[in-house]
């Protein structure tokens, strides 16, 4: 059977407006930080639709007996931003995975080459097999940065089926690199546009999600 990477673009009007909001040159560093949190929070709700393993159980109410389901607490869940624009991202997801582990991967992409260099790596040498990974990153561009974290997962052992992504804007360059090498891979981006410029941006985009969430 041949796999081909799915990528979602979620519908929901909250995803829109915090879109927007983003988008807009307009809006003042501690908006843009609470629009990168808000998209976050929906686009980790919508990523890990049908993703969490549950088991099925039974509890008391005080009047009876009924069947409950619950996430299963044996699979562990592990969230990882891409620093440090992924950090906006990172607040949202949690609020919605409380329970996840963190690991921090910085990538840093040469602004002449483009060619992503890492410079802080807080993976553990293995995760879980079972492990549900959900990575944060924005902005997926020319796909470097994307591609030197899915190949940090997979050398620990990662099923990539395991794997999903959370972006905010998402371009034809990074979505190609990924179905080459991760068909099973699922995307879930607030947008897909259609451009990357000759200095690796993304056009309409949202400029540099890093400066713009942290004010530099």
């Amino acid at each position: 059977m041949t796999m081909q990477l799915r990528v979602y673009v979620p519908p929901h009007p909250l995803v829109k407006h915090w879109l927007g909001v983003a988008r807009d040159i307009n809006t003042p560093s501690a908006l843009f930080r609470s629009a990168m949190t808000e998209l976050g929070r929906w686009l980790t709700y919508e990523a890990i639709r049908d993703w969490l393993p549950i088991i099925e159980t039974t509890v008391q109410t005080p009047l009876a007996e009924c069947p409950a389901t619950f996430v299963n607490p044996q699979v562990p869940v592990v969230v990882i931003p891409i620093l440090r624009a992924g950090l906006g991202l990172l607040e949202g997801a949690q609020t919605v995975l409380p329970l996840a582990s963190i690991y921090h991967l910085g990538i840093v992409r040469n602004e002449e080459t483009l060619e992503p260099s890492c410079y802080l790596n807080k993976l553990p040498p293995q995760l879980a097999p079972n492990a549900r990974v959900l990575i944060c990153d924005p902005m997926l561009a020319t796909g470097g940065t994307i591609m030197q974290a899915m190949t940090e997962l997979t050398e620990r052992g990662v099923d990539v089926a395991s794997i999903r992504i959370i972006s905010v804007v998402a371009a034809p360059p990074a979505l190609q690199k990924l179905s080459v090498s991760y068909p099973d891979l699922v995307v879930y981006t607030a947008t897909i546009d259609e451009v990357v410029n000759d200095v690796g941006y993304i056009i309409p985009g949202l400029g540099d999600a890093g400066d713009r969430t942290f004010g530099t």
